[in-house]
């Protein structure tokens, strides 16, 4: 298990600048040696080129062997690759080679009964097979340290990395330590059999995880929603979401409280909001005009993007190396920041050599960590009551309404509310008017309200007016004018002076003001109650 983070002193090499240094305790030192069962793959390989592969040694390193018809074989490590023989690859070779592995799907691929490794082909316009990549899997245990905090808090996470990275080694073992270590109704959706390796009887390395095998590469989205419907998984890790069909399944599920662990196509988050077919993982983004009040008060142009939805992850993570990792946290505010033109500011872990995990903080920005900047700039006052006392937590319960929509949209507004499972507790159902005809008979005998449909729109503006929450545009005018009162008081006194805790947008805006008032600016505390602090000069 993972030890509460702890203060380190910055290390040799350790960012400098805006940047600290934190230390995350884990349970194993240093991931284990691979379980990879490299000789049963070297065994389908001919003779003369297992030799030359274990001759050259390095064989933890190993990526994939290419025998290429006419070419020579060639073995690929991690940023070079290296001739096996000075002879060209025979049709004979591929023959021996295609002996001793599985079927090859419709996807070109096959494998090795209970192992992780991957055979592909290369094929020509007969479909006869002319060239075979033979890429080497491996199942290891410790990679998970690194994010496994996050994966632990049971939240929905997406993994982004260049080919070869370890992303499906993560999501095996993620699955593993689920499954085995948490206690958890973990279901894998194995396209190609990639993460659970192939033949009838899962590898090892899954742990107790279950494995839903997909025949056709086409039909993964049908595999995801099945898993769904017929084994009551608690967490499902899924490779490779690369459609708009599977974006739109990964959706349904986690709109139906089920955590997703998964990998999709591109290597940074940027890749993402540029895909129109896979930005959907993030919300979807939608182009809005904005009125020219509106527009002016932001300073931009009136046709503006914005995020169309709730994101389907919390979290994204991008595999950078083995050993470092970029985690974008609050997926939602990162893309709304990442739209509105701000840079991200994720944090960024490093194994360390000691085998701990180094967390430098994004980089600092109006709205960043700022701690150190705030504690530099004095003594501030000390906030024991963030607002006035709290009225009694409403209590809803949601019917044919997304239940994870609601709860971030709880969030986002920080409404004095909560959702409950059982009708004898609420204080309010929550439907759609279309339902209103369908409710069982004890939900009709709660207080209801209906909305005309489920949009993000209709849920805050419920949460409003239910919650006695200030309208948007009003809020924002007031925290506004709370910025123009702190100003003066830091130009009076010299002295920082700490605002009311505010949403992320709303503190984008208070930084602007004080930025156009000639004053800086920073960030402090967690959410829900994190808020601006304007410092002199």
């Amino acid at each position: 298990m993972i030890a509460p983070v702890r203060r380190a002193p910055p290390s040799r090499g350790a960012p400098a600048g805006p940047f600290r240094l934190f230390e995350l305790a884990v349970s194993a030192s240093h991931p284990s040696p691979p379980t990879d069962d490299l000789a049963l793959l070297l065994a389908t390989l001919p003779e003369d080129l297992q030799q030359a592969i274990v001759s050259r040694g390095s064989t933890d390193e190993l990526l994939e062997v290419v025998m290429d018809l006419g070419r020579p074989p060639e073995a690929r490590y991690p940023g070079r690759a290296v001739e096996l023989a000075e002879r060209p690859i025979g049709a004979d070779d591929l023959a021996q080679v295609l002996a001793r592995v599985g079927l090859f799907g419709r996807d070109n691929r096959a494998g090795i009964e209970r192992t992780l490794h991957r055979i592909s082909a290369l094929r020509n316009r007969a479909g006869a097979i002319i060239g075979l990549t033979c890429r080497i899997g491996r199942a290891v245990v410790g990679t998970l340290d690194i994010v496994r905090d996050t994966i632990e808090g049971g939240h929905s996470v997406l993994l982004l990395g260049r080919p070869g990275v370890g992303k499906t080694t993560l999501l095996r073992e993620a699955a593993r330590v689920l499954a085995d270590e948490l206690g958890k109704r973990v279901i894998v959706v194995d396209t190609s059999n990639e993460i659970a390796g192939d033949g009838d009887v899962p590898h090892p390395g899954i742990g107790r995880a279950r494995r839903l095998q997909v025949a056709a590469p086409e039909q993964q989205h049908a595999v995801m929603i099945e898993a769904v419907e017929n084994h009551m998984p608690e967490v499902i890790v899924i490779d490779e979401i690369g459609t708009q069909a599977e974006a739109l399944a990964a959706r349904t599920i986690a709109e139906r409280g089920v955590q997703l662990i998964g990998t999709a196509h591109g290597n940074t988050l940027a890749n993402l909001l540029q895909n129109p077919t896979l930005n959907e993982l993030l919300g979807g983004i939608q182009s809005v005009t904005l009125s020219d009040d509106e527009a002016r008060r932001r300073g931009t142009q009136k046709a503006v993007l914005e995020r169309r939805a709730p994101p389907t992850f919390d979290v994204l993570v991008e595999i950078q190396s083995r050993d470092a990792f970029a985690v974008h946290r609050d997926l939602a505010e990162v893309v709304d920041r990442a739209l509105r033109g701000l840079p991200p500011r994720p944090e960024i872990r490093t194994r360390t050599p000691d085998g701990g995990v180094a967390i430098a903080p994004g980089e600092a920005g109006p709205d960043g960590d700022e701690e150190a900047a705030v504690a530099a700039a004095g003594h501030l006052p000390r906030r024991d009551s963030p607002g006035p006392a709290r009225r009694r937590t409403l209590r809803l319960l949601p019917y044919a309404i997304s239940r994870p929509r609601l709860e971030r949209a709880i969030r986002q507004l920080r409404a004095n509310a909560r959702l409950v499972e059982s009708v004898h507790e609420a204080d309010l159902v929550v439907t759609l008017k279309s339902q209103e005809k369908r409710l069982p008979r004890p939900l009709r005998e709660r207080p209801l309200h209906l909305l005309r449909s489920a949009t993000i729109a209709q849920v805050e503006g419920f949460l409003r007016d239910a919650c006695d929450l200030p309208d948007g545009l009003a809020d924002q005018q007031a925290a506004l004018r709370e910025v123009d009162h702190a100003a003066h008081r830091v130009l009076d006194s010299g002295a920082a002076v700490e605002l009311a805790p505010q949403r992320a947008y709303v503190r984008h805006l208070q930084h602007e003001a004080a930025q156009r008032l000639g004053l800086s600016s920073a960030s402090r505390g967690e959410e829900p109650l994190r808020r601006v602090v304007i410092l002199p000069g």
